[in-house]
Formats: structure tokens, sequence, C-alpha cells
């Protein structure tokens, strides 16, 4: 696994007796090899934030409200690269920049000011070697999980995909902290970094439309309910119904009250079957162990769990009066396999 800060060996720096006895961060410092009269031992630091998404978004706001701290003076100053977006408003860490009054650069510009240390969050883009070492201090990566774990583009969804219920944030070369906490002490945070262990080590792969497909057969209702919250908002989950791939917009959990309705205990259960339950105006579909409720679907245009039941369930039961209910089914939407092919890695 690649890591965005990286570290340049040299010769020590020379201290004059008559200039005291250097401070431990400043030892770290010359430890690293930075010779340059302008790299300053302490704060405040001049930081260039690099960032995209909402996760990205918090992290500058957190630098943000240590730079507006005049008490701490941690940081000089905050200057923010972001990437373009279709929307006008561009995205999160744009506008959160805007709002707050800070420079802003679009990649590939990033600016041509002088910077202590650079911090990236959810960035998206590979920083060449030749930019990383523009930065005395390098780059912090803020890597939305406890290292190992999850390594890879995608660490948030796939925390929430598998029910992990402990996670957090790793800076990356540098023990588990804060990042403010991480500033605070910035060359001696360096002069500290230790290797990422290998055990226990899992990767979190980019989530592709394949991911969205709903497998009743094989998934639980607690697996699917995971599935919507991890990748919902971004890809939309999945399935046919009648030939025509119909999106899941929005997923319940079902409350007991409804599972004891006799309708969904009397009968032969087959994963994907689908029943309008009137009272809650929700749809039920049978998972691989239990239902789960849809309140809205995607099929030519939104609907929701009523209007599909109208426009669509009610008149199938008619034109099919003899059939059962479990012949009315949600089926898995099997999407064609892409050729594998080679890509850059984006960090």
């Amino acid at each position: 696994m690649r890591v965005l800060v990286r570290r340049c060996w040299g010769p020590p720096l020379a201290h004059g007796a008559g200039r005291g006895r250097p401070s431990p961060q400043w030892r770290a410092l010359a430890r690293l090899g930075w010779e340059d009269s302008r790299v300053r031992e302490k704060p405040p630091w001049r930081v260039l934030f690099f960032g995209t998404d909402q996760f990205a978004c918090e992290a500058l706001r957190a630098l943000h409200a240590a730079r507006e701290n005049k008490e701490e003076e941690l940081i000089d100053r905050l200057e923010v690269v972001t990437v373009p977006s279709p929307s006008p408003r561009g995205l999160p860490v744009k506008q959160y920049a805007v709002q707050s009054h800070l420079p802003i650069y679009e990649w590939p510009d990033v600016g041509s000011g002088e910077y202590d240390v650079g911090v990236v969050a959810s960035f998206g883009r590979l920083l060449s070697e030749a930019l990383i070492l523009k930065f005395p201090y390098g780059i912090l990566n803020v890597h939305p999980s406890c290292l190992p774990r999850w390594r890879g583009p995608a660490p948030v969804i796939h925390t929430v995909l598998h029910g992990d219920t402990v996670t957090g944030v790793t800076i990356m070369q540098i023990r588990p902290k804060r990042l403010i906490s991480v500033l605070k002490n910035l060359p001696e945070s360096l002069s500290n970094g230790r290797q990422q262990p290998t055990e226990g080590a899992t990767y979190a792969p980019k989530i592709s439309a394949g991911t969205s497909c709903v497998k009743w057969e094989e998934q639980t209702s607690e697996q699917i309910f995971r599935l919507y919250r991890a990748i919902g908002n971004i890809i939309p989950l999945q399935t046919l119904w009648m030939a025509n791939t119909i999106k899941l917009l929005d997923l319940v959990e079902v409350n007991s009250s409804v599972l004891a309705d006799p309708k969904l205990t009397g009968q032969a259960l087959i994963p994907g079957s689908v029943i309008y339950h009137k009272q809650s105006q929700i749809l039920l579909v049978y998972c691989k162990d239990s239902w789960i409720g849809v309140r809205s679907v995607m099929l030519k245009k939104a609907l929701t769990a009523t209007d599909f039941y109208n426009g669509y369930l009610h008149p199938w039961y008619h034109k099919n009066s003899q059939a059962q209910p479990s012949q009315c089914r949600f089926q898995t939407l099997r999407l064609p396999t892409k050729k594998k092919q080679k890509k850059t890695v984006a960090m």
C-alpha cells in the first residue's frame, strides 16, 4: 500500500553554539533532512488542504476551527484544493470553503504559495512525488478507518456494509490520533511514525453497479438493509420485476407488529416475494430469512409503495387471479461482467 507522507533523509541541520540547544521538535525536523531556513520549527503552520466529499469537509471544518482559535495559534494560513464538479455549487469541500472565505484552487492547480504541511482527505487523485516534496513536513492523509482494517478507496462504505461496531480515523504514517493533536506536535509526530501492521488487514474495494444488485436468495434482511445504508445514497439498490429493472429508493426495517400479520406467516415464502402492507403503506419483500420494507421505488418514474401497488401489483393480481402471492416477486438482477482493465490507483 502506498502512503502519502514521505520522508526525505539527508544531512542533519547545523546549529551554532550561540543559538542555544535545539528543541526536540527541531531535532526531529533535522532528522528529516530539511535545511531551508524558511521551514518553521513550530506552529502556526501554513496548511494546504486537499478534499472533496462530506467526510473531507468535516476534516476541513476542524482545521478551520483551529485557525479561528486565536488563543492557540495553531494554523497561520489555510487554503483548499478540490476537484471539478458538474454541479455549479461544487462538492461539499468547495461549498464549505466558499462559505468560510478560504482560498480555493481547482485541481490540478495547487496554488503557488509556501506551505509547511499538506492534509488530504477523500481526494481521489494521485499526488505526485514532486508535489509531496514541496511540503517540508510532507502530507498527512486522513483515512476513515482504523488501519490496517479497510485499506482502499471505500472504507466508510465497507464499515457500514459489514456491520462494524468499532471504527475510527487513522493519520497515515503516524499513530491514530485526532488530526489537530497531530498538528500540535507535527515534527515529533512525523519522527515517531511506525509501519502499519499486516495482521488483520482487509481491503475496501471500489463499489460497482453490481454491488447494488440485491440477491434475495442469498442475503438476509439485515445484510440488505446494511447494503442500503452503505451505498443507497450513491447507487440505488436494484432488482428485477417482470423483466424490468426496478430501483429500491427507500428501505426500512420491518417491526414485529407487521411481521405478526397472518398474511406473512400463513403461506410458503420464496425469496423476492412482494406483498403490499396497507396499514403501514410499505412493500414487504421476503429475503433469505425475513422481510424488509420498501417505501418507494423507481420504475420509469419515482413511485411510493402505494403508487406501485395501485399501478402494478393490484392489476397483476386481477389479471392473474388464480396465482399465489409468492409468484409475484422481485428477482435478482444479473449485470454483465466487464473485462478487467489495468488502472492507476488514485490516492
